[in-house]
């Protein structure tokens, strides 16, 4: 039975080939796309209007030069909505929930801001990793400690998304399997319980947007300090 739990996040396979990228693709193809007329309909003007408030509020505390990242930002933050969002259907995989596909996704998006950091203005880059007024003996030591934590930073963007994915959708099944069992023999109980998972359902919707927002969000934070 535990074994089973665990198998929601296996990637499926048919006749041996991995569907991991059919589930990445998906989401691209379910984006209306804008038309030609002067008046576009309800949905494509809700999603432009979604797109342009995150990323105003994105972009804020960048100046001009992060603002060539508005495309990716927004892109990115979409694209982690809807495979997240969907992931909560029935029967479906949740690509998010694999650490090599977040990983793949933080890796070189902050591996790029260091980057640019250096190339741009390598002295304030590196002026991050010990901080002003630091006494002399303990120079050596933050230099190793803020150098660490610069090489953290993607492991815990892409361990943080995977993490909050893993557990609430380990958390749905074992409600779930736990009214199943109690309808037959407790079935007071197992309506309560089923109330706790449609509220736990909303709080994983809910879930599924914020850390996509938290994602893409840390990433601009770490643009901020390098341009």
């Amino acid at each position: 039975m535990m074994t089973s739990f665990f198998d929601q996040f296996a990637s499926p396979s048919f006749l041996g080939i991995p569907l991991i990228a059919v589930a990445i693709a998906l989401p691209w193809v379910l984006f209306p796309t804008p038309s030609s007329r002067w008046l576009n309909n309800r949905l494509i003007t809700l999603q432009t209007w979604f797109i342009n408030r995150f990323t105003n509020q994105l972009l804020l505390p960048l100046n001009t030069g992060g603002h060539k990242w508005a495309l990716l930002f927004a892109s990115l933050m979409v694209f982690l909505i809807t495979i997240n969002m969907l992931g909560l259907l029935p029967y479906t995989f949740t690509p998010t929930t694999q650490l090599s596909l977040n990983m793949g996704l933080a890796v070189p998006l902050w591996l790029a801001t260091v980057i640019i950091g250096m190339r741009n203005q390598p002295t304030v880059a590196l002026g991050h990793l010990l901080p002003e007024g630091t006494p002399i003996p303990l120079i050596p030591v933050l230099i190793i400690i803020e150098t660490i934590s610069l090489f953290i930073r993607p492991l815990a963007l892409g361990v943080r998304l995977t993490a909050n994915l893993t557990a609430g959708h380990l958390l749905i099944q074992l409600i779930a399997t736990a009214v199943f069992v109690l309808l037959p023999m407790m079935p007071t109980v197992a309506i309560l319980t089923a109330a706790v998972l449609f509220l736990l359902t909303l709080l994983e919707v809910a879930v599924a947007m914020i850390q996509a927002y938290v994602f893409v969000l840390l990433l601009s934070l770490y643009l901020q300090e390098n341009v």
